[in-house]
């Protein structure tokens, strides 16, 4: 019986981050304003860390943990590095 729980707890929180991941999509389309798509798009890349993360516990490999981790190191330095061109108007002094 936990096992049927647990599995239809994964699924419920995939299908929720499919969601968010869609509407954070959106917002990086239609954003107002660069700050706004730049916000957008680190919630995507959580998103999809946290997807792969659920996926990994269904599948019981470890591939998709090691998937999860470089999409959390590739998407902070992405984030800083955006925030700096946000900032200064250059990336590389």
């Amino acid at each position: 019986m936990s096992i049927m729980i647990l599995a239809a707890a994964i699924l419920l929180a995939q299908v929720l981050l499919a969601l968010a991941i869609l509407f954070a999509g959106i917002r990086v389309i239609r954003g107002p304003r660069a700050q706004d798509r730049v916000l957008a798009l680190d919630t995507v890349y959580l998103n999809t860390m946290l997807l792969l993360i659920t996926l990994g516990i269904r599948t019981g490999t470890g591939f998709f943990f090691e998937a999860a981790l470089i999409i959390a190191i590739l998407g902070f330095v992405a984030t800083v590095a955006l925030a700096k061109f946000l900032m200064r108007g250059e990336v590389i002094e």
